[in-house]
């Protein structure tokens, strides 16, 4: 696991991704700009040669906001009532397994 902090650039985000060759980029929302924020951050692994690595969400997203970020990519979406840890490893773990197959 990285952890590169808090209030990152997209580009900054996909940088670290690369640089650490991650299999999974997790990122947690919690300013309301993850319409704007999260597809940028795909556009870039995908530009970056990283569109097999899945990108899930957790942060306070409203329901409606969820096929947004599905169409533009995003893997899985958690929020305060995916609390149940094993759950959310399980759909991580299946999602890194869905997109290098």
């Amino acid at each position: 696991m990285v952890y590169s902090g808090i209030r990152l650039t997209p580009r900054q985000i996909v940088s670290a991704a690369v640089e650490e060759d991650v299999d999974v980029v997790g990122l947690s929302i919690l300013s309301g700009s993850h319409l704007s924020a999260v597809p940028d951050v795909i556009e870039g692994l995908r530009e970056a040669g990283l569109s097999d690595v899945p990108v899930v969400l957790g942060g306070i997203i409203p329901e409606a906001d969820g096929e947004p970020l599905r169409a533009a990519g995003v893997a899985r979406i958690f929020t305060p009532k995916d609390f149940a840890i094993t759950d959310v490893l399980g759909q991580i773990v299946d999602a890194v397994e869905e997109a290098r197959a």
